[in-house]
């Protein structure tokens, strides 16, 4: 992805005795690093106390051997967040604790409205200060423990509050000795359950099972609570689900070796690649991905067209996230930081570069004039998505509308401004059709502005008088 479009976050979490489950939710957080940079944190319960750790960075700046083994117990959740306009720093990581220690929660998704939430926590006689300072996450876990505290057990307490939470959520709820994992009834957010060695592991992705040696076993389906305890894992379904993945998901945000609603993320991004070459002929030398998502879309174009397939562009691996500001020139240096161009496959040529979305385009615009800079002939942008038209309240930290490019402008229009000799977008119907999913399977609201779960108060952002 050529922009920093993020998703708040990753979940992961483990329940089984004598396993070492903190250690075992470090890799997994570590599998779903791609899912957020910005803090990590892992909660335990020994059946007794819960114990958490939490801190700013990535996962491996976070973590080392002494923390992890001062998590002790048989059950774990684990979150890594993507810093959002909500606010960065410790305050924000996750998991969430309550002050009595008795619960911990990690959330990924976003509820656009939190109005039966407040009214909710107002009436359990917690103060507004208090309420107006929370995030939707903290208000979550604050008004199940308002009834956990009243002795109401954890399961009854997630029904009779599962209709407050009014948006997309995919959450790990961790008693001193039950792990919970939920879903909303549409299922924006993905959450997969496998098993290992006599017990359970709950992750945003099956990316993370591989690492860790656990067997898949399915989706969580939407409205879905799953429970496990010393009994074992019982399902209740607590809401009627109607699956909504956003298809994003399949766009961007995924690991490629995941697999979401029995489809392998690879595969349909290789689907795009080849329907963006079915739908725009175009005579070029060379075909190069803005790496890592777009590699597998320009794999299918360069099959497709038989136009040779190149890494035109290397991304430094471990240029990620440094806590060392880079001085004023490196800064403005912007993409070239990240990515490096190989001018022996660019120089005199007509090159394709593919990339999976655009957002606000400076980073595209970037990318278009380093290519040209390095001798391209041509540079014809292409975009494995729909054109980005509306704001996203379920999750993806989306600038606002207006500050998307392709708010009010025409594709020329957008052209113009990248500086490139031509811009493509995949149509919606040709990405829809490389899901081999139907459309009715997904939540499209960035691309269409049909937004499936109610945006309630948020409705006022959003405009449809577009170019």
């Amino acid at each position: 992805m050529s922009e920093n479009l993020g998703e708040k976050c990753g979940v992961f979490g483990v329940f089984g005795k004598g396993m070492d489950v903190s250690r075992l939710t470090f890799f997994g957080l570590y599998a779903l690093q791609h899912r957020g940079q910005e803090s990590s944190g892992i909660a335990t319960s020994d059946g007794r106390k819960i114990f958490c750790h939490k801190n700013t960075g990535l996962v491996s700046q976070v973590f080392n051997e002494k923390i992890i083994e001062n998590l002790p117990g048989y059950i774990s959740i684990g979150h890594n967040r993507y810093s959002t306009s909500s606010g960065t720093g410790i305050e924000h990581a996750q998991p969430i604790e309550v002050a009595d220690g008795t619960l911990a929660l990690a959330h990924n998704g976003n509820l656009p409205s939190v109005k039966k939430l407040q009214e909710f926590l107002k009436s359990k006689k917690i103060k507004k200060e208090k309420i107006s300072g929370m995030s939707d996450s903290q208000m979550m876990t604050e008004a199940l423990h308002c009834l956990t505290k009243e002795g109401m057990e954890i399961e009854s307490a997630v029904r009779e509050i599962f209709p407050f939470f009014t948006g997309a959520f995919s959450l790990l709820i961790m008693t001193k000795n039950k792990l919970i994992a939920l879903r909303d009834s549409h299922g924006i957010r993905p959450l997969s359950l496998a098993k290992l060695n006599g017990g359970f592991v709950f992750s945003s992705e099956t990316c993370a099972f591989h690492p860790i040696g656990a067997e898949f076993i399915r989706t969580v389906r939407p409205g879905e609570m799953v429970v496990v305890d010393e009994r074992g894992l019982r399902s209740v379904q607590i809401a009627p689900g109607e699956q909504k993945l956003d298809i994003f998901e399949f766009v961007y945000f995924s690991r490629p070796d995941s697999i979401l609603l029995g489809q392998s993320v690879y595969d349909v991004r290789k689907k795009f690649g080849e329907q963006l070459a079915r739908e725009n002929k175009i005579k070029a030398d060379v075909v190069i991905p803005v790496p890592e998502t777009a590699i597998p879309v320009a794999i299918g174009f360069a099959n497709a067209s038989k136009i040779p397939f190149e890494m035109g562009l290397i991304k430094s691996r471990y240029i990620h996230r440094t806590f060392i500001e880079p001085e004023q020139h490196i800064r403005e240096q912007g993409v070239k930081l990240k990515l490096a161009p190989l001018q022996k496959i660019i120089k005199g040529k007509r090159v394709i570069v593919i990339d999976d979305s655009i957002v606000r385009g400076t980073t595209s615009r970037q990318i278009v004039k380093m290519l040209f800079e390095t001798g391209a002939k041509e540079v014809h942008f292409l975009v494995s998505s729909p054109r980005v038209l509306f704001p996203d309240f379920y999750g993806i930290d989306l600038p606002d509308q207006k500050k998307l490019l392709a708010h009010g402008k025409s594709v020329a229009e957008m052209k113009k401004y990248l500086g490139a000799t031509s811009l493509h977008f995949l149509s919606y119907d040709g990405m829809i059709a490389s899901t081999s999913l139907p459309e009715s399977s997904f939540s499209t609201s960035c691309f269409t502005g049909r937004y499936p779960i109610d945006i309630e108060e948020r409705k006022g952002e959003v405009s449809y008088k577009m170019a």
